[in-house]
């Protein structure tokens, strides 16, 4: 049972690692409509949790660095949890 669920808790973060990834990689692309489906739920989806970073991280020379330390925090959370959950085991 713990197996499945650290599989599940492992999946989202990968995920959401992922969509974040897109998400920075979108960006620079200037055409991109972001209130048009699927950006818009891309970026629902991600700047909820970027927008935590962009607060703290100031952007340097028109680059935005959040996301990379919004990654790093992610990752750790993912291997906290997990090193919980095996706690458990």
């Amino acid at each position: 049972m713990i197996n499945n669920l650290i599989f599940v808790v492992n999946s989202f973060f990968q995920i959401y690692f992922w969509l974040i990834l897109l998400r920075c990689l979108l960006s620079f692309i200037p055409s991109i409509e972001w209130y048009k489906q699927p950006f818009e739920g891309l970026k629902d989806a991600t700047d909820l949790y970027l927008n935590l970073f962009r607060r703290i991280v100031p952007s340097v020379g028109g680059l935005d660095f959040s996301p990379i330390i919004a990654v790093i925090v992610l990752q750790i959370l993912n291997y906290l949890i997990i090193y919980i959950l095996f706690l458990f085991k």
